[in-house]
């Protein structure tokens, strides 16, 4: 029972990790504007969002052995997925951003650009932070009877 009422959250769960890794790479482009040869990275919002949901080219998704579990003959080991969900999530949708000017260091950061991305994820962020605060409180709501 509970499962079904958190189930709608894993969504926006998926969401928030993408999020934070995608401010992650733009503010490390930010952190390099000056650097020379940097190439700017982004995170493909989309396509992380469709890794973290299981949306793939195969019918089967591949599944491992948790921690603490002992290994099984069936489990499919995932190579190079990073240490943590949200290393596997965004290093999927990982890019290369496509150069807007010429710089003579060949660094490819557009700061103007970075920082409306920096800005546009942040509020994304927080709203995805109001929904999941929203939801909780109407889960408490509903079970207190109020």
């Amino acid at each position: 029972m509970f499962a079904q009422l958190t189930s709608g959250l894993n969504l926006h769960a998926n969401a928030l990790v993408v999020r934070a890794q995608r401010q992650h790479a733009i503010a490390s482009n930010i952190a390099n504007a000056d650097t020379p040869g940097y190439v700017a990275q982004d995170i493909n919002f989309k396509q992380a969002m469709a890794t973290a949901q299981g949306i793939t080219s195969q019918t089967l998704r591949p599944t491992v052995t948790g921690a603490g579990q002992p290994a099984h003959a069936a489990h499919i080991p995932l190579q190079g997925a990073g240490t943590g969900t949200g290393s596997a999530l965004a290093s999927s949708a990982r890019a290369y951003t496509v150069q807007t000017q010429a710089s003579m260091d060949n660094n490819t950061v557009d700061l103007d650009r970075e920082r409306a991305s920096f800005v546009d994820n942040a509020i994304r962020y927080e709203s995805t932070l109001r929904f999941i605060n929203g939801y909780s409180r109407t889960i408490l709501s509903a079970i207190t009877g109020q």
